[in-house]
């Protein structure tokens, strides 16, 4: 018979760190779970960063044949979503039809901290609409700069202007286990060695899965007050973003 999918959108191969937790449920309630990354790293790093996620997902019960690089066959080379929202729309799309019935769908939440991450996020929105299906979408925060002075940022900490959170409290074990996943990526070590204090942190601490629901009208606000984690680092601009998310839906 026929299974109802669940479907996780990554921006990039470690995203996935936000979602662990939902993907072994997902896993767990016999649900068809599928993963898409959008973008690609540079080079030989593209094929090592794709087997440190294949890894990851086949320890949380995904097949490696349930993950599509969308970003590889696109040519979206990391950091450049925006300039490619009409490609990854269509992508996306055409990934949607051919998931069947679907339960429900999860993409990286509205908070500022990558553009890619924002850039996703709002593509998923929109095809989702279009599909009736935005009731299905969750979105699950990785990093953002809200009331942090730069450098700093939070991490896995879900931004108040999108909504009630739905927490799941994890029980120790899996908590260990996902602590163990954030240290298979060796290939992105300098970018763990930021995360993964904070990473620990949440799971002493809190150890939940944050999930919330997402809305269109948040797509034309600021995710939050003050420069966005993107902006300190200067890697993008607000105005950027949004300039390209409006020539996008102009093309449409």
């Amino acid at each position: 018979m026929p299974t109802d999918s669940a479907l996780f959108l990554f921006a990039h191969q470690d995203d996935e760190y936000g979602v662990y937790a939902a993907i072994a449920d997902c896993v767990q309630r016999g649900l068809s779970v599928r993963c898409a990354y959008f973008t690609c790293a540079a080079g030989t790093l593209a094929a090592q960063r794709n087997a440190e996620s294949l890894a990851v997902l086949a320890r949380l019960g995904v097949a490696p044949q349930a993950v599509s690089f969308a970003g590889d066959t696109l040519g979206i080379a990391d950091a450049s979503l925006p300039q490619h929202l009409g490609a990854a729309a269509h992508w996306l799309a055409q990934w949607l039809d051919q998931a069947g019935t679907i339960d429900s769908l999860y993409v990286t939440a509205w908070e500022g901290g990558h553009h890619d991450h924002d850039a996703l996020h709002a593509l998923a929105c929109s095809v989702a609409a279009q599909r009736g299906l935005l009731g299905r979408l969750k979105q699950y925060a990785l990093y953002n700069a809200d009331g942090c002075p730069a450098p700093w940022f939070r991490v896995l900490s879900p931004l108040p202007q999108n909504g009630p959170v739905q927490r799941s409290r994890l029980p120790w074990r899996q908590r260990w286990q996902h602590l163990r996943l954030c240290l298979m990526y060796p290939s992105q070590r300098r970018t763990w060695l930021g995360l993964f204090p904070f990473v620990l942190l949440h799971y002493l601490l809190r150890g939940q899965q944050q999930l919330q629901a997402v809305a269109l009208e948040r797509l034309q606000q600021r995710p939050h007050d003050g420069p966005l984690y993107y902006e300190n680092r200067r890697f993008y601009r607000w105005e950027q973003l949004q300039q390209d998310l409006a020539q996008w839906r102009a093309q449409s």
